[in-house]
């Protein structure tokens, strides 16, 4: 429940959504910031609760917020967390509980034990389920775990994006036995097997000004995907297919905690691929690791000016 260029009807996302559950995909990610402050995944979740209200204690829901409102930037105080989870509150009118809430980016300026006691009224008043965290360095996850238990860490996880398993966050989270939930688990689009130029990618997506998707880098990144697409005919399986095993066939190995792949998808056909689950094969996680050796993925995983906030 990201952002598009140019947000399509409900009653279309309502279908994804359906399938989605019906699929065993209940856990819905969705954001204050995804969208504009009057049309956000915030409405879309209040609407569909209202049309299926049945499907409400089915689904666990999971929203970012915490920047400045209007603004995306970080901001950690009592103010602003109070401001940003009684809008998520608002908007969803009661007609779904809030089950976690995560700040989108770290702030700063503010410790992270003292913003996670500012979500951790909300728990307490039974406003707010749990804490999540998003887009968080180790040392940020330990502190903050002393302070509130934690529901999960979301960071970005996929073929396109190992570091997690290089920087101690994936080590941390096992160690202190907190879940990851996996964004963009297809690599943003690489190995969805539909983006095969960067004019591919509609105008006013965000993507168009992220460094991997240049023109001048896009076609040695696109390698990776080419190759694993070939284990995919193989298997008999997509490219996402392929792509989504991977990433939860590091649940649970080599100390590493739960994970869990949250992709993102429009329409209920692509929905009903994805959760399409298949194994893959000791043979074939190792061909993948080789893959991933022997190709280097080019560019950022955004662009400079967003770096700051990575790994907070």
């Amino acid at each position: 429940m990201t952002w598009r260029a140019n947000p399509q009807p409900f009653e279309t996302s309502f279908k994804a959504m359906k399938a989605a559950l019906d699929g065993g995909s209940n856990l819905w990610n969705g954001g204050e910031i995804y969208g504009t402050p009057e049309l956000n995944s915030l409405h879309l979740l209040r609407d569909y609760f209202t049309k299926y209200p049945e499907d409400a204690d089915k689904v666990v829901i999971s929203i970012k917020g915490g920047l400045k409102a209007g603004k995306l930037e970080p901001d950690g105080s009592r103010e602003n967390i109070q401001r940003s989870i009684n809008e998520c509150l608002r908007v969803l009118g009661g007609k779904k509980f809030l089950d976690t809430f995560e700040c989108a980016r770290v702030d700063h300026n503010v410790p992270i034990e003292d913003t996670i006691s500012y979500i951790a009224e909300f728990v307490k008043a039974g406003k707010l389920g749990g804490i999540s965290l998003s887009e968080v360095s180790a040392q940020t996850i330990r502190r903050a775990a002393k302070v509130h238990p934690i529901a999960f860490v979301e960071v970005e996880f996929s073929m396109y994006s190992t570091d997690i398993l290089h920087n101690d966050i994936a080590k941390t989270c096992g160690e202190l036995n907190i879940p990851i939930v996996a964004y963009s688990p297809l690599g943003r689009g690489f190995l969805t097997g539909q983006i095969r130029s960067f004019e591919d990618i509609p105008e006013g997506d965000f993507r168009r000004i992220q460094p991997r998707f240049q023109p001048d880098v896009f076609h040695e990144n696109i390698k990776l995907a080419d190759e694993v697409e070939k284990i995919a005919k193989r298997k008999g399986a997509t490219l996402g297919q392929v792509a989504l095993a991977w990433v939860r066939q590091h649940s649970g190995k080599n100390g590493l905690p739960v994970i869990i792949p949250i992709p993102g998808a429009t329409t209920d056909v692509r929905v009903q691929e994805n959760v399409k689950e298949i194994t893959l094969t000791d043979q074939e996680m190792g061909e993948i690791d080789e893959i991933l050796k022997r190709i280097e993925v080019k560019g950022g995983r955004y662009p400079k000016a967003a770096e700051a906030h990575l790994n907070g």
